[in-house]
């Protein structure tokens, strides 16, 4: 399988391993997770916020998501607060509507 953006897959990949151990790893990049819990590995791996956002983002071109978010779709950024620039969560924007992040599913097309 060609990756699209190998390098944010790497990042991901390893803070998972990192988070989760090497098997829950491969379950979940085979067998799926939400969003949220990329996010909280990415958070907790030894990378700065800034490139784990990046990643996150990055990577979500070599994913499977579901449920289908369609042709057109935006990843809106959630802030600390108002003004803040450190992200704590991310969505999926639609056009019927946004996805909270413990509701997109991804998994690495096999």
């Amino acid at each position: 399988m060609a990756l699209k953006n190998p390098d944010a897959i790497a990042a991901v990949v390893t803070a998972l391993r990192l988070t989760y151990g090497d098997e829950t790893a491969r379950a979940m990049l085979v067998g799926g997770m939400s969003l949220a819990a990329l996010i909280e590995a990415m958070f907790s791996a030894s990378v700065e916020r800034r490139d784990a956002v990046r990643y996150v983002a990055s990577a979500l071109d070599d994913f499977a998501i579901s449920p289908e978010p369609g042709p057109v779709w935006h990843l809106r950024y959630v802030y600390e607060s108002h003004g803040s620039f450190r992200v704590v969560d991310m969505e999926i924007a639609t056009p019927t509507g946004t996805l909270s992040s413990k509701d997109v599913r991804l998994r690495l097309p096999v």
